[in-house]
């Protein structure tokens, strides 16, 4: 007897996400070739302006691409940076002197309540503001001096997919201008090595097999790829509600090292560069306790692992890889949900829009 055939009015679990994940080349080429030039001009007005310090105000998915940036500012340009704490804005009415000060706040709708208030009263305390969003029309991008549109298009799936990986290109884009560099010409490889990486589907999908039945998961990282750590854990609590906890690898041997045996999943972020090299005794000691790793970076630190999946970053500095390793991680993180039998686009109890305040 042959299977029923669906309904095709049935929803296809997972059809909205898979299909934004698979428009991320397409994103970044767009934005390599429509973006950058009004990027390099912000990017040059603001530097021309000569801020001494940066603050990066954002939530979710959006505070990870923030934190990378906090990477790029500090590496390439030597501002010190800080995430700031919109609370003592909204809840405690606290005030500082931003005078000379650079906020840039990031968010995919720019219409969640603090944001917009927070970047308001940092305008107001004199600070230089920049909106990095996928809405120009959005009330962020109202109350903010500049803004960077990332041309994202439309996003209909809870898991923001393609417009954090814009965020990224994005900010590297506009911190790149800022060193008066020629960033775009090397990031100009992402859209074909992101396109290699969604064609390898089945590989993740053999990943995703391992923790199918996970209680809980650790996802750690250094440098330039911590932020994708960080990024991976919450697209795999939000899609899968596994608990997944991301560390620096510094941070996980200060004492969480713990709680890792020869039964716990660890993923490990490896950058191919000094953010690797600084993670190397950490997957020594995860090596030593018997985990079981999965390396998602260069060949042979996957080939040294338990699993994983080799990058291939092509000679891609290192500032440029999290744009590119964050892919596969949300491919993993929508091929575990799908073989949990739930539906990646509809996680429970969230909303497109975050309004908090």
């Amino acid at each position: 007897m042959s299977a029923p055939t669906p309904s095709p009015q049935l929803p296809v679990p997972g059809r909205i996400m898979a299909g934004e994940m698979a428009e991320q080349p397409a994103v970044l080429r767009r934005l390599l070739e429509e973006g950058a030039p009004a990027i390099r001009e912000t990017a040059e007005k603001i530097a021309a302006r000569r801020p001494r310090f940066v603050l990066l105000t954002a939530r979710g998915t959006s505070d990870n691409a923030a934190l990378y940036a906090k990477y790029l500012l500090e590496i390439l340009l030597g501002r010190p940076c800080g995430l700031t704490s919109m609370s003592t804005t909204t809840a405690y009415g606290a005030t500082a002197d931003l005078s000379d000060c650079l906020v840039i706040t990031v968010s995919q709708s720019g219409g969640s309540p603090d944001l917009v208030a927070s970047t308001r009263a940092a305008r107001e305390a004199g600070a230089i503001t920049l909106a990095v969003t996928n809405n120009a029309g959005s009330p962020l991008a109202e109350v903010s001096e500049f803004h960077i549109d990332v041309l994202a298009g439309p996003e209909e799936a809870l898991p923001a997919t393609k417009t954090y990986t814009a965020e990224l290109l994005a900010l590297y884009l506009l911190v790149d201008g800022m060193r008066g560099g020629e960033g775009a010409r090397a990031a100009g490889a992402l859209p074909e090595l992101a396109e290699s990486v969604l064609a390898r589907q089945d590989e993740v999908r053999a990943l995703a097999g391992r923790y199918r039945f996970a209680e809980r998961m650790v996802i750690t990282s250094r440098g330039y790829g911590y932020p994708t750590a960080k990024e991976a854990a919450l697209k795999l609590m939000e899609t899968s509600y596994i608990p997944a906890l991301s560390y620096s690898g510094a941070d996980l041997l200060h004492g969480p090292l713990a709680m890792v045996d020869n039964v716990s999943p660890v993923i490990a972020v490896v950058t191919d560069g000094k953010g690797g090299e600084a993670l190397q005794p950490v997957l020594d000691r995860l090596r030593d306790r018997g985990a079981d790793l999965v390396v998602i970076g260069p060949e042979p630190q996957v080939a040294a692992a338990s699993a994983g999946f080799v990058l291939p970053t092509g000679g891609l500095p290192e500032e440029l890889q999290p744009i590119l390793e964050i892919i596969p991680l949300q491919m993993l993180a929508y091929e575990v949900t799908i073989a949990r039998g739930q539906d990646p686009d509809a996680p429970r109890a969230l909303a497109k829009v975050t309004e908090t305040r």
